[in-house]
């Protein structure tokens, strides 16, 4: 058992409130508390580790100065607020992060009135904080200062842009913080990197600390500062950012964002004499404090449960190949045999399996940071100048980039090939991260086709289809996670488009899976069979094209047809629904009952529990079934 930390000053914070009357060194040392209790409770549960501990000392200043919940502080992302969660009422139940029934691992609305803008995608910060800051404006009750958190990484998206635009125009008090640690999930590309890493070399910590120091003298408290003076300091620490000064806002730093007695200088000054739009960039350490954080190549963006004195992690121990270790040889293998497949990722190469290919193909891999509408509109490019590109984003992500889908790749029929990961439900995550919604949002777009994989080896002849197709777009989805172990082929032939295939043959009632759910369909069908029912049991493999031949085999040959699919009502289910009512199918009396996820978002667990939560396990499979062929409750139990 993990022994707690000794936090005699933090077990004193119920609220932000108890840290108005806290000296500059008690906030030192509640920051090193609040970072020990951070380390303890994530190695009990796992989670995103190092960029809470890159930003202790700001969430400690931030708490200080401003006066939550009325004062909005917003996170970019989420993933640092798990110090935040702790500061703010939570701690009691910070070892039940990301767990069945515990805290979000991810700032979240509904859990806490602390939380005033939930997250879980990046660079949405200052759209959020700006709409606060004129709500208030308008006569909005309850609202205060509006703060902004976002990462150097985060600054990399468009949406950054389009809110400090519109901010600067608008022209009304707001705070955002650039949280600079040259680290987002991978290392931040692009010439936002270059020109913040120019910025933080042409100012060096100490000519800021002098000022900072200058405008301590003028703050005898919290609430007590000299107007003109304060003014005047606040312009004198503003260095020079002129790309922020052009957008209007008043551009300050950088400064350590590790120093205490800066920050509370700089966000005392800034809070009293603020008129307008200002940034505050922070110089920070991702997963500062802990050695283990510090020296990993991710800097402890995502760990499992680990030993708090070694810092080794715990590893579910399994001899399958995750799938998007799968995906990431065979892409390497498409490569080699093309000088035209090259790939493109939206700052996460580790991610979505590309770092293997990124290594051996440096020229012909691009992440474009985190910029998904870019990413996909640039892979279109990349088509129509005659290149095979493998987009490859998560499902969550690839949404931020629907219209570009539909606009850019879709309507002109370019052969951009979509590699979409963590399809489904992912477990920790929770709701924000599901793969949910990619089935329906792209099987309704002409000329797209749409593959889902089985296993490990229908993955690989995914990968090899998507190689050899040029007639139009083209997706493959995969789950996050360990395949089931099956054997993978050396040479894999493409699929032939549109075509499925018949796993089992059996009678009365047939189950067409789309997805990794047929190894819980295959369950289904043990059970059934030993209560006298023998399935058919089919592979669909294709959401878009449907194969219409099987489809309507299956539904003449049977009294039942059931579907099974990952993902939310409108997708691969509905679509055979269309085909079967368009050919008349239903009436001639067949039972069907299409099994996908439910109407609701479904909160972080295993991703076992959370599908038995959307009944889509073996014995809910089983029991559709059953109910399809009209059989009563007590002969399903018999």
């Amino acid at each position: 058992m993990t022994q707690t930390p000794h936090t005699p000053l933090l077990d004193r914070v119920r609220t932000p409130a108890d840290l108005k009357a806290l000296s500059l060194r008690e906030l030192d040392q509640l920051a090193e508390e609040l970072r020990a209790e951070t380390i303890s409770a994530v190695s009990v549960t796992g989670g995103h580790l190092g960029a809470g501990l890159g930003v202790v000392e700001l969430t400690v200043a931030l708490h200080a100065v401003f006066d939550a919940p009325r004062d909005k502080i917003i996170w970019d992302v989420g993933h640092q607020a798990y110090p935040h969660k702790i500061l703010t009422g939570r701690r009691d139940r910070i070892r039940t992060l990301r767990q069945k029934g515990g805290l979000s691992g991810f700032t979240k609305r509904s859990e806490s009135p602390y939380d005033p803008f939930g997250a879980a995608h990046s660079s949405t910060s200052i759209s959020a904080a700006l709409g606060f800051a004129m709500g208030r404006e308008l006569g909005a009750e309850g609202v205060g200062d509006a703060i902004a958190v976002i990462g150097d990484g985060a600054m990399s998206a468009g949406m950054a842009y389009e809110a400090m635009n519109n901010a600067g125009h608008l022209g009304k008090r707001m705070i955002v913080i650039l949280n600079d640690n040259e680290m987002s999930i991978a290392p931040p590309v692009g010439a936002m990197s270059a020109y913040l890493s120019r910025l933080y070399a042409g100012a060096p910590f100490q000519d800021l600390k002098a000022a900072a120091k200058g405008a301590v003298s003028l703050l005898p408290g919290p609430f007590r500062e000299g107007a003109k003076r304060a003014k005047d300091v606040l312009k004198h620490m503003a260095v020079g950012g002129s790309l922020f000064e052009e957008l209007n806002f008043s551009y300050v730093g950088p400064i350590d964002g590790h120093d205490m007695e800066q920050l509370m200088a700089v966000l005392r000054t800034v809070k009293a004499r603020a008129d307008g739009p200002v940034l505050i960039h922070t110089i920070t350490k991702k997963g500062k404090g802990y050695a283990p954080a510090e020296d990993a190549a991710d800097k402890g963006h995502a760990t499992s449960k680990f030993d708090v004195v070694t810092g080794k992690q715990s590893k579910a121990k399994s001899n399958a190949p995750s799938y998007t270790s799968v995906f990431s040889g065979a892409l390497v293998k498409e490569a080699e045999k093309d000088d035209r497949v090259v790939a493109v990722t939206a700052a996460m190469p580790d991610g979505t399996g590309l770092k293997a290919f990124m290594d051996r193909f440096a020229d012909r891999c691009f992440d474009v940071g985190i910029a998904e509408q870019h990413a996909v509109t640039f892979s279109a490019g990349l088509a129509a100048a005659g290149m095979k590109p493998f987009c490859a984003i998560y499902s969550t992500f690839l949404q931020r980039g629907y219209d570009q889908v539909v606009h850019d790749v879709a309507i002109q029929r370019l052969p951009v090939r979509f590699a979409i990961d963590r399809a489904g439900l992912v477990g920790a995550d929770g709701a924000t991260h599901a793969g949910a919604f990619d089935v329906a949002y792209l099987s309704n777009l002409p000329g797209f086709t749409v593959m889902a994989a089985a296993d490990e080896a229908e993955l690989v002849r995914m990968v090899a289809t998507a190689a050899a197709h040029d007639d139009g777009p083209i997706a493959f989805r995969f789950p996050r996670g360990e395949g089931v172990g099956v054997e993978l082929p050396e040479a894999p032939e493409p699929l032939e488009i549109g075509k499925g295939r018949v796993i089992r043959e059996g009678s009365r009632v047939a189950i067409l899976s789309l997805g990794t759910r047929l190894a819980e369909a295959e369950k289904a069908a043990d059970l059934l069979a030993r209560k006298g029912i023998e399935p058919t049991l089919a592979d669909a493999r294709f959401a878009k094209p449907l194969d219409e031949e099987l489809i309507l085999r299956l539904a003449r040959d049977h009294e039942a047809l059931v579907t099974v699919e990952e993902g939310a009502v409108g997708g691969f289910g509905s679509h055979v629904a269309q085909l079967l009512a368009t050919r008349g199918v239903f009436d001639k009396g067949l039972a069907f009952r299409p099994m996908c996820l439910p109407d609701i978002f479904i909160d972080q667990s295993s991703p076992e529990d959370m599908y038995r939560v959307a009944g889509l396990a073996a014995e809910d499979i089983a029991a559709t079934v059953q109910g399809a062929l009209g059989l009563s409750v007590m002969e399903r139990r018999a």
